[in-house]
C-alpha cells in the first residue's frame, strides 16, 4: 500500500505559495528545455574551436537529449520514492554545476561528457517539476497550472534559442550556459523556500529490472533516430541499436505484466483512453513541431538569407501563440471537455500544415508562412496541455513521477521521430525536384548542389554563369520539399484528430454544479494562476 503525503507543510498551500512554486517549477523546466536546444546556434563556433567534426558537434547536442530520454523514467520513480524536493534540489544543483562544466570545457570531449552530466540533472528536475503540480495543487485549479507548464514546456524551447543566438551574436558561444545557470539558481532559491515535499511510502522494492530494462529500450531506439540518418540506415551500429532497444522494450513490457501492482509502469493503463491517447497526441505533436524547425532554419537562412537571430526571433509568433493557448486550454477543456480540446487543437495544427504547404514559396517569402505558424502554434497549445493532465490523471497520485516521466519521454521521442522523418522527407524531395533544374551545370557544382540548399548556395560562387541558375534552382526544389513534408504532417494530423475524437480522453465537462461544489477552494487559489 503507498500513501502521498506531504512531508512538510499544510495539506493544502495558500495561493501565495500556490505561486511561488508555479513559478519555481516554470524557471526549473525553462532551464531544462532551453538546454536542449540552445546549442543548435552554435554548432559552428564549438566546430572551430574544438577543431571538431561534424559528427562529434553533433554528439555535444545529443548526448544531453539522449542521457536525459534514457534516465527520466527511473529517476522520476526514484523521486517518487525519495522525496521530490530533495530530488529536485539534486537535480538542480547537478545541472547547475555541470553546465559550469560545460562553459568552461577545454575540449570537446570534457564538452560530451559535461552534457551528459547535464542531461542526466535534467532527467531529474524534468518529471519532478510536473509532478509537484499534479500534487500539490488543488484538483479544481490543477488544470490551469499544467497549461503553465505545458507552455514553458512547449515555447520555452524557442524562446531559449531565441536567447542564446543573441548571445553568441553579442558575445560568446560560451555565454550560453550563462542563461541556464542562472535560472537554475533562481530555481534553487524558491524551491529551497517554497517548495512542499511529497513522497511514495511503499513497503515494495524498487523495480531495479524494469529501470535498467527501460534505460536500454530508450537509449537504443533513440540512437538509432538520432544517428540514423546520419550513419545510414542500413550500419551495423544502426541495425545493432535498433535490434537491442526492440528486445529491452519487449522485455520490458513482459517483466512490467508479471511484476503487475509493483512495476516501474503499469502497461496495462494504456488500455485507458487517457494515457494512450494523451501519449499519441503528444508523440505526433512535438514530432510535427521539431521536423517543422528543421524544415524553417534551412528556409529563412538558406532561402530569404537571414542570420541565425533573426530567423530564431522569425519562429516566435508560433511559440507566442503556444504559450497562450496553452493556458487557455484548460479553460476551455472545463467548459467543452478534454476530447473536443484536443481534437480541436489537433485539427487546427494540421490547418496550420495546410496552410504552409499550400502558401510557400521563394517569392512570398516569410509573409507566405506566418498564418502557417501562428495555426500551428495555437493547435499544439490547445492539444499538448489536455493531452498531458490526461497522462497524469491516469496515474495515480503517488506515482505522479513516473506519470511525468512518461509524459516527456513521449515528448522526446516524438521529437527525436519528426526530426528524422521530416527530415528525411525535406532532403528526398529536394534531390527529387533539383536533377530536372541543373542541366549545363558543371558535374562537380552539380553534385554539391544536390547535398542540401546551404551546400547550393555556398558552391554557386565558384561557377561563374551559373550561379544564379544553381541558386534558383536550389531555393525552389527546396520549397517542393518542404511542401511534401507539410503534406505529410498534416495526413498524419488528420488521421490523429479522428483517433482523438473517436478514442481520445473522457470528455468530462465542468458542470456549475461543480463550480459552486469548488468555489471556496477556486477562490483561494485563483490569484495564485
Amino acid at each position: 500500500m503507498s500513501t502521498n503525503q506531504p512531508a512538510q507543510g499544510p495539506a493544502t498551500p495558500d495561493a501565495r505559495q500556490l505561486r511561488t512554486i508555479l513559478i519555481s517549477v516554470s524557471i526549473s523546466l525553462m532551464a531544462v528545455v532551453a538546454s536542449v536546444s540552445g546549442l543548435n546556434v552554435a554548432q559552428t563556433h564549438m566546430a572551430v574551436e574544438f577543431g571538431a567534426s561534424l559528427g562529434t558537434v553533433l554528439w555535444i547536442i545529443n548526448s544531453y537529449t539522449l542521457t536525459l530520454a534514457a534516465l527520466l523514467l527511473p529517476l522520476g520513480a526514484i523521486g517518487d520514492r525519495l522525496g521530490r524536493k530533495p530530488m529536485l534540489t539534486a537535480g538542480l544543483t547537478l545541472f547547475g554545476i555541470a553546465n559550469v562544466g560545460a562553459a568552461l570545457s577545454p575540449t570537446a570531449e570534457v564538452m560530451i561528457a559535461a552534457r551528459a552530466i547535464s542531461g542526466a540533472g535534467a532527467a531529474i528536475i524534468m518529471p519532478i517539476t510536473l509532478a509537484v503540480i499534479t500534487s500539490t495543487f488543488p484538483e479544481e485549479r490543477r488544470g490551469k497550472a499544467i497549461g503553465v507548464w505545458t507552455a514553458v514546456a512547449g515555447g520555452g524551447g524557442i524562446l531559449g534559442m531565441f536567447l542564446s543566438a543573441f548571445l553568441v551574436d553579442i558575445a560568446d558561444w560560451r555565454w550560453l550556459f550563462a542563461l541556464p545557470t542562472a535560472l537554475i539558481v533562481a530555481a534553487l532559491v524558491t524551491t529551497v523556500k517554497s517548495v512542499p515535499n511529497s513522497r511514495e511510502r511503499s513497503a515494495r522494492p524498487f523495480d531495479t529490472v524494469g529501470a535498467l530494462l527501460s534505460t536500454v529500450a530508450v537509449v537504443g531506439l533513440i540512437f538509432v533516430l538520432q544517428e540514423g540518418p546520419e550513419r545510414g540506415l542500413t550500419a551495423p551500429e544502426t541495425l545493432l541499436s535498433l535490434a537491442v532497444g526492440i528486445v529491452a522494450g519487449i522485455g520490458f513490457v513482459v517483466w512490467e505484466l508479471r511484476r503487475r501492482d509493483a512495476s516501474l509502469l503499469d502497461v496495462r493503463l494504456f488500455r485507458e483512453r487517457g494515457l494512450a491517447g494523451g501519449s499519441l497526441t503528444l508523440l505526433v505533436v512535438f514530432g510535427v513541431q521539431a521536423g517543422i524547425g528543421v524544415v524553417l532554419f534551412p528556409f529563412f537562412q538558406a532561402v530569404l538569407g537571414w542570420s541565425g537571430l533573426v530567423s530564431t526571433a522569425a519562429l516566435m509568433p508560433m511559440a507566442i501563440s503556444m504559450m497562450l493557448a496553452s493556458g487557455l486550454a484548460a479553460k476551455l477543456a472545463e467548459r467543452i471537455g478534454s476530447r473536443v480540446t484536443m481534437t480541436t487543437g489537433v485539427a487546427l495544427a494540421g490547418v496550420g500544415l495546410v496552410f504552409m504547404g499550400l502558401f510557400v514559396s521563394v517569392e512570398g517569402g516569410y509573409l507566405s508562412i506566418l498564418p502557417g505558424l501562428v495555426a500551428m502554434g495555437l493547435g499544439m497549445g490547445l492539444s499538448m496541455t489536455p493531452s498531458t493532465e490526461a497522462i497524469t490523471g491516469s496515474l495515480p497520485r503517488d506515482k505522479q513521477g513516473v506519470a511525468s516521466a512518461l509524459n516527456d519521454i513521449t515528448r522526446e521521442f516524438g521529437t527525436a521521430l519528426g526530426v528524422a522523418l521530416l527530415g528525411a522527407l525535406l532532403s528526398a524531395g529536394y534531390r527529387g525536384s533539383i536533377d530536372g533544374k541543373l542541366s549545363g551545370v558543371p558535374q562537380e557544382a552539380a553534385d554539391v548542389a544536390r547535398e542540401g540548399v546551404a551546400n547550393a548556395v555556398e558552391v554557386s560562387g565558384s561557377t561563374g554563369s551559373h550561379a544564379t541558375q544553381i541558386v534558383q534552382a536550389a531555393r525552389e526544389s527546396f520549397v517542393d520539399g518542404w511542401r511534401q513534408a507539410m503534406w505529410a504532417g498534416a495526413a498524419v494530423m488528420v488521421v490523429l484528430s479522428v483517433y482523438v475524437a473517436v478514442r481520445g480522453p473522457k470528455n468530462r465537462v465542468r458542470s456549475a454544479a461543480d463550480d459552486a461544489e469548488t468555489g471556496l477552494g477556486s477562490s483561494r487559489v485563483e490569484s495564485a494562476l
